[in-house]
């Protein structure tokens, strides 16, 4: 399946909120949900434009995974831009009905091949997620270490680990 990543926008706020009501469940089985006021239309609006201002001041940058009918099928970010100290953290999410198609990791490429003033791209994902595990290590990423922290997630006892790439 062909795709493409796009800057996110204002107009896309719709869109992107019908996304992600429509994924929050499976989304919260393996990261930490967002908090019930999230999936608020109001609330989500002004979120969505505070993200905006966070990527004008190039304190990040959100994109929109897209499927070549223009359907929003996931989202990939890098976020927390430390551009004196090059480095930064990328996150990424991929709708239900698109898991397991090598989404996560074609877009994740096309994020490296955009422009980043960075040398050093962070990431961390839970250990129960053996899918944004591979993802990651597909794109050359290497496993850091994993948290001490323990905590619990719809019933299970989980960690995160940390990953970094080298650019």
């Amino acid at each position: 399946m062909g795709i493409s990543i796009n800057s996110l926008r204002e107009s896309d706020a719709e869109e992107l909120f019908q996304f992600e009501m429509n994924n929050r469940l499976f989304f919260e089985q393996m990261v930490p949900s967002r908090g019930e006021d999230y999936y608020n239309f109001e609330t989500f609006k002004i979120r969505h434009k505070e993200l905006l201002a966070e990527q004008q001041e190039n304190k990040s940058k959100f994109y929109l995974i897209r499927d070549n009918s223009g359907n929003i099928i996931g989202r990939i970010n890098l976020v927390d831009i430390d551009t004196p100290n090059d480095i930064a953290e990328v996150g990424y999410r991929v709708g239900k009905e698109y898991g397991g198609k090598g989404i996560g990791a074609k877009a994740l490429k096309l994020l490296l091949e955009t422009e980043i003033s960075v040398k050093k791209i962070k990431a961390k994902t839970t250990t129960n997620n053996i899918a944004s595990q591979r993802v990651l290590e597909k794109n050359g990423f290497k496993q850091v270490c994993i948290d001490d922290d323990e905590f619990e997630m719809n019933g299970q006892k989980l960690q995160f680990i940390e990953y970094l790439l080298k650019l």
